[in-house]
């Protein structure tokens, strides 16, 4: 059995802070094969830097997806165009720079006796987003790509409507391992394993400060809300967990068995 954590909107250093802190732990706590992390928010909050994707690496996270604030920081592209380890949204433009799928082997380990290799993309949502291809169409191109003997492919849709999500992941049902959304930053509560085999919920939330809103100081966006008067979104800093999803897959068959939502806090002394 393979075993892969999902985890939720990275936000910022508190994100950060609790990769660092807590992940080698989740991984051998849960026997955790893969990690994947959506990483679109974790340079202050929008976009991704250069050094943060290596901090995320020696953390040991495995894959990261992005979303709409892909190109946050200008300086990512040059590693978006020469590591692996880091896609793009695959509705994107074509001309886009950066990977619209990868695939990566996962090591052999105790429960897996064999490598086993997985293909990991994202895709944007477009209720509510900025505009982009089908999110349905890509997908189909993308897996039409991939090698028939890579069984385990994992999807994180960055999606704003629970609705797209859902009609996303039910017109895929046996064709993916998991479809797992992002970008609420929200956990939702309705993990499931559809009849075909596809595993899914519409959000597994977000890694970050929770005392806040979405992350960000809910000062500063009370103060917006209220008055329409600009502030600054600063990331807020306490109360830091990390959301997250742990899908088992049958490597043979690429379908899931199980899923379960996961919680970790940081300690109140490093937050």
């Amino acid at each position: 059995m393979t075993r892969i954590l999902m985890i939720g909107d990275v936000v910022g250093k508190p994100g950060r802070d609790v990769l660092q802190s807590q992940l080698a732990k989740v991984r051998e706590r849960h026997g955790v094969d893969f990690v994947i992390a959506n990483a679109e928010n974790v340079a202050g909050g929008s976009g991704i830097t250069s050094e943060n994707y290596r901090a995320l690496r020696m953390f040991g996270v495995d894959c990261m997806t992005l979303g709409d604030h892909a190109y946050g920081q200008k300086e990512i592209i040059t590693t978006l165009e020469h590591e692996k380890n880091i896609v793009r949204p695959g509705n994107f433009p074509r001309e886009a720079p950066g990977r619209r799928f990868t695939i990566l082997t996962i090591p052999s380990t105790k429960s897996q006796a064999e490598p086993v290799r997985i293909a990991v993309f994202c895709l944007l949502g477009r209720t509510f987003m900025k505009p982009v291809d089908c999110p349905l169409r890509a997908a189909e191109e993308i897996l039409a790509l991939l090698p028939h003997d890579v069984k385990v492919r994992i999807i994180d849709f960055h999606a704003e409507a629970t609705s797209d999500k859902q009609t996303l992941a039910r017109s895929l049902d046996g064709q993916v391992s998991a479809i797992l959304g992002t970008h609420t930053h929200v956990a939702t509560a309705d993990e499931t394993i559809f009849p075909g085999g596809t595993a899914f919920q519409c959000d597994v939330g977000m890694t970050g400060p929770f005392d806040s809103i979405i992350g960000r100081r809910i000062d500063r966006v009370c103060e917006t809300f209220r008055t329409f008067r600009p502030t600054p979104f600063d990331v807020a800093r306490n109360d830091v967990r990390m959301n997250g999803t742990i899908v088992d897959v049958d490597p043979a068959t690429g379908l899931a068995v199980s899923i379960k939502r996961i919680v970790e806090r940081l300690p109140v002394e490093m937050g």
